[in-house]
């Protein structure tokens, strides 16, 4: 696949009106807000605190192993990687977030692209053989439309990040030209986050981010919610 094609099938999937589910979440945003630990002056140092200790050791972590495996053609490789990263996510409703984008990415996928290794993953899903969280289905879509690693990975952290502070628009804690400097402030972090990604090794998967778990146990429980997580 040329670079311009790659480009363009990352901005694709990572354009905020793809369809694959980051809409109706906050990514724990909500919960900081509700618990008042959170400000407008905030918000762009907790989505790079988020990136540097659970997204990236986490989510993007998994991405990376699971399109090399997929790029490889290792199924197993693959589930193991699902699997692992649904373990390591110890909210229920950050595993619920999870599995239901990543569900959605499989349809989608499997309507826009035949491939067998993706239709295997699709299968085994289907099958609850394997969970099918977000980052390792964006990792087999990815590998199944050529995209490189790196460029995966980067991909889907900008999505994160513009699904992120969309929730900030949302919740009144930004407006669109801040939102607009909030991402680009936080690139450095998200090309830093790319490339620690890219060489951690899978047994090293899973954040540190105890303040973002409790206050994701808190929004589970909480009386009224806009976001799903």
């Amino acid at each position: 696949m040329s670079d311009v094609r790659q480009l363009l099938t990352s901005l694709q999937f990572a354009d905020s009106a793809f369809p694959s589910g980051f809409y109706t979440m906050s990514h724990g945003l909500e919960g900081y807000r509700q618990a008042r630990l959170v400000s407008a002056d905030g918000v762009q140092q907790l989505l790079a605190d988020l990136l540097l200790h659970s997204v990236g050791p986490g989510d993007a972590t998994a991405l990376a192993a699971a399109h090399r495996a997929a790029a490889d053609g290792d199924i197993e490789l693959v589930q193991e990687v699902d699997q692992r990263l649904f373990a390591s996510k110890l909210n229920a409703e950050m595993r619920t977030a999870s599995v239901r984008s990543g569900h959605q990415l499989i349809d989608l996928g499997a309507e826009l692209i035949d491939q067998g290794l993706l239709a295997e993953y699709g299968e085994r899903v289907r099958l609850r053989s394997t969970p099918g969280c977000q980052p390792v289905a964006a990792a087999v879509v990815y590998a199944a439309n050529g995209v490189a690693t790196r460029q995966a990975v980067a991909s889907d952290l900008f999505a994160f990040s513009a699904s992120f502070v969309g929730a900030a628009l949302r919740l009144r804690l930004t407006d669109h030209r801040q939102a607009q400097a909030i991402l680009l402030q936080t690139s450095p972090v998200m090309e830093q986050v790319t490339e620690a990604a890219l060489e951690r090794n899978l047994t090293d998967l899973g954040g540190f981010a105890p303040m973002a778990d409790v206050m994701s146990a808190q929004h589970e429980r909480a009386e009224a919610r806009l976001f799903a997580s």
